[in-house]
């Protein structure tokens, strides 16, 4: 029954943002290391609740690599975009470093994230 009601919230969701694949897809993806409920534990990444907006690397409880650390940027649709596509790239060139992979979210997939991301709140 959980699993039923899950699959149809999920669905949903999906048919609002009218990118069925792309959201489900950039949100498994995202899941693994991440949490989006309010008050959601931090896992291999912080909790993604409320990010877009939220100063860069201020989540309290997670241990961020250097690159974030120290940071003084907002989240916003720009940083996110390039984050996500290349998260290595961006640390890289500020000679800094994160733990996050380069996840290579581009495109739809990428409008799909930032959508789900901007609905957190």
């Amino acid at each position: 029954m959980k699993k039923a009601l899950m699959i149809m919230a999920a669905a949903s969701f999906v048919m609002a943002a009218g990118t069925s694949v792309a959201v489900a897809g950039a949100e498994s993806k995202c899941k693994a290391c991440h949490t989006f409920d309010q008050g959601g534990k931090n896992k291999t990444g912080p909790n993604l609740f409320g990010i877009v907006g939220k100063k860069a690397g201020s989540t309290e409880g997670f241990k961020y690599g250097s690159y974030l650390k120290g940071s003084d940027f907002t989240w916003d649709e720009t940083r996110l975009r390039a984050w996500i596509l290349s998260s290595k790239k961006v640390a890289k060139a500020a000679h800094a470093k994160t733990k996050m992979p380069a996840q290579k979210v581009k495109g739809k997939k990428a409008d799909a994230v930032i959508a789900f991301l901007k609905g957190l709140k």
